[in-house]
């Protein structure tokens, strides 16, 4: 089976590039990538790139022949026109058409003229998506299309060597890693932080990531004398695998999300997971066997649902070694590829 993948640059290391990125060595049918959009450093309006990009996918359909095109938009109105534009090139030359909306923009969502995107995607084959609640706002539009839930995926190198089953439970290291933002929740983990300090004066906090709330955050750590809490910046590599290690439990308490690659990670790493009830996560956390899931905001809930973890080694030990586990069955990148190309195969 032939297919062609429209991807961001592999070099920005977004949600999206990331993801097909880490999928790259594991695809075992005949897959291309066609890189579209911003290359590089460029930045600037769509419309001065978009004319090349039809020009070359154009050239890549009608060399490489596929069986099937996958393309991956985000829910907003740019990504959308773009890929609407391929997807009607390709059907027109008479290829087969998947889709994989990847971000959700609820707002926009709900602004846009439903019937006419539901016409657009009744096109395609199948359409993937990482929530079940996507998929149902999708069908609430009148797409008949057939949905099929997926997964951001871990890179099965990232854990080569290590085994989770080793960790002690002993919590010393609260991790958060992501963008720096406060949708990311940012300053709930430093607040929750805060309040575990005053009965467990030992902890350390490690919050990895860049984001433009960065010098917001260390002017708040600094206004108000929190101690033990280092700032990494982004990490990859060795560097990663190494803040993944060093930590015991995970805190995200992000306002929205799709299918947070991040807390996968922790979860292979053998991590105790705090977070919200948003994106795919909703689909399959067990809260109390994996972590903690919750519709809260409030700082206090998180460290209180932290204590538990902190007082008992056996038990965060326990939800560390099913972390593990569940992520070796249902998110390694061998595995999410695999899914991928088997449906796909179904389809076309």
């Amino acid at each position: 089976m032939k297919i062609l993948i429209n991807t961001p640059s592999l070099s920005f290391l977004g949600g999206v590039a990331n993801h097909y990125l880490g999928l790259r060595t594991f695809w075992s049918e005949n897959v291309k990538y066609n890189t579209v959009g911003k290359r590089g450093k460029q930045s600037g309006n769509g419309k001065y790139w978009l004319p090349w990009d039809v020009l070359k996918f154009i050239f890549r359909l009608l060399i490489f022949k596929p069986d099937i095109v996958l393309l991956n938009p985000s829910l907003g109105y740019l990504a959308l026109t773009r890929d609407f534009i391929f997807m009607k090139i390709a059907l027109f030359l008479g290829f087969k058409v998947s889709i994989f909306i990847h971000g959700f923009n609820w707002d926009y969502a709900h602004s846009l003229n439903q019937r006419k995107v539901a016409i657009m995607l009744n096109k395609v084959s199948v359409i993937f998506v990482l929530a079940e609640a996507f998929a149902n706002e999708l069908r609430s539009w009148g797409v008949i299309a057939p949905i099929c839930l997926t997964t951001t995926k871990v890179d099965d190198n990232l854990l080569s060597g290590y085994d989770p089953s080793n960790r002690t439970g002993k919590v010393n290291n609260i991790l958060f890693l992501s963008r720096v933002e406060k949708e990311k929740g940012i300053y709930i983990v430093i607040d929750s932080f805060c309040i575990l300090k005053e009965k467990y004066p030992y902890l350390h906090l490690t919050i990895a990531g860049d984001g433009r709330e960065l010098p917001n955050v260390k002017k708040y750590i600094q206004k108000n004398n929190i101690c033990d809490v280092e700032i990494l910046g982004r990490v990859s590599g060795n560097k990663l695998i190494e803040v993944y290690k060093n930590a015991d439990l995970f805190s995200f308490p992000s306002y929205g999300e799709g299918m947070p690659t991040a807390v996968l990670e922790a979860m292979a790493f053998g991590l105790p997971v705090f977070t919200r009830n948003v994106g795919g996560l909703v689909d399959f956390f067990e809260d109390g066997k994996m972590g903690y899931i919750t519709d809260s905001f409030v700082s206090h809930d998180f460290a209180q649902a932290m204590i538990p973890y902190i007082d008992n080694e056996k038990f965060t030990r326990r939800v560390a070694c099913y972390n593990a586990e569940y992520a070796k069955e249902h998110f390694m990148a061998s595995s999410v590829a695999r899914q991928i190309e088997s449906l796909l195969k179904k389809y076309i």
